[in-house]
């Protein structure tokens, strides 16, 4: 996993930006307070973490991939950045007074002993905020009409809802709320689903560069394909009909609020 994110971290920040809503959502849920200690968990280039910082909360940024923590640290000085895992962070128990986790938790090899070791260096009563997509929400990305074969792969890797209900549980880590997340067209973080109401957005190559899914579990010939059908539809407006046809209720990601 950390290989696959120093290549993809090599240019990370051209496309993955904190987005503010993101931030205001996160920071809403995690509740945080001025003299308490927070982690960052799989923080990438640290775009959130450094966010919290400069509101000022005092932050810790944990990730295995020393490229992305190496951009991290030249962006902002001021946060702790440590190489770890979630799995393995290397924190003292009780340290930390929440947690977040933001797209990460399926790039985690074991779900019982991560969430084990983060309710063992979170405080009693801390938070825990997961921002992630369940295969169910995934299934119903217009993606899949395109990138068939990516999307089946990126799917298969998302833990559900249950498994992660689960995996709390076993880490005496109760969910005390969710909260579905569709996206917005302002949307500044440009993950998965950045492109649900514009498109053109997988034209661009840097874009599909910070995806994991096209950079790293996408075939190249599905890609091409894919976009060259994509832009066929954009060109003749079938694609108005191909993303009302995967309309649903569901949410495109989900937050996940927990305690211990």
């Amino acid at each position: 996993m950390s290989s696959k994110y120093n290549k993809i971290g090599i240019n990370y920040n051209q496309t993955r930006k904190a987005d503010p809503y993101l931030t205001s959502q996160l920071l809403k849920h995690l509740n945080p307070n001025k003299d308490g200690l927070y982690l960052d968990i799989g923080c990438g280039t640290g775009n959130y973490t450094s966010e919290f910082q400069k509101k000022g909360f005092q932050c810790i940024g944990i990730d295995p991939s020393i490229e992305m923590l190496q951009k991290a640290q030249s962006k902002n000085q001021n946060i702790q950045w440590n190489i770890g895992t979630a799995e393995k962070t290397d924190l003292p128990q009780n340290s930390v007074d929440g947690i977040i986790a933001s797209l990460t938790i399926h790039h985690w090899s074991n779900l019982m002993q991560a969430f084990s070791e983060l309710a063992y260096v979170l405080k009693p009563n801390g938070e825990i905020v997961i921002f992630t997509s369940t295969p169910e929400q995934m299934k119903g990305y217009w993606l899949n009409h395109y990138f068939p074969k990516m999307m089946e792969d990126s799917i298969s890797q998302m833990p559900s809802l249950k498994l992660i209900e689960n995996a709390l549980n076993f880490a005496d880590i109760n969910i005390t709320k969710t909260e579905i997340y569709s996206i917005q067209p302002d949307l500044k973080d440009q993950f998965l689903y950045c492109g649900k109401q514009n498109p053109e957005l997988y034209f661009d190559k840097s874009i599909r560069h910070g995806i994991s899914s096209f950079s790293t579990l996408a075939i190249i010939d599905e890609i091409k394909t894919g976009l060259v059908s994509l832009r066929r539809d954009i060109d003749s407006g079938k694609i108005n009909d191909i993303m009302k046809s995967y309309e649903n209720d569901l949410g495109d990601y989900l937050y996940i609020i927990g305690k211990n």
